[in-house]
């Protein structure tokens, strides 16, 4: 299984906390920021793994903002 994360800057060092996680297990995913805690809009983020877990280019996508719910509108407005 290929997962995609993001997060906005607010979800940053729980995102670094998922992957170190991912990285001690082996598991498999692709990072599409942010990459560090300067702050971004979290729709850039949201948006852009919905679109890859979309096209199918991986089978889950884990997104993370402050609430989770900006991040989750966002991504839930990509089609497929």
């Amino acid at each position: 299984m290929s997962l995609a994360i993001g997060s906005d800057h607010a979800g940053f060092e729980l995102k670094q906390q998922i992957i170190a996680y991912f990285d001690r297990n082996g598991i498999k995913y692709v990072d599409y920021g942010t990459y560090n805690p300067e702050r971004v809009d979290y729709p850039d983020y949201g948006v852009l793994v919905g679109k890859k877990v979309a096209a199918g280019e991986h089978e889950r996508g884990i997104i993370i903002c402050g609430t989770g719910i900006g991040i989750s509108i966002s991504a839930n407005k990509v089609k497929g």
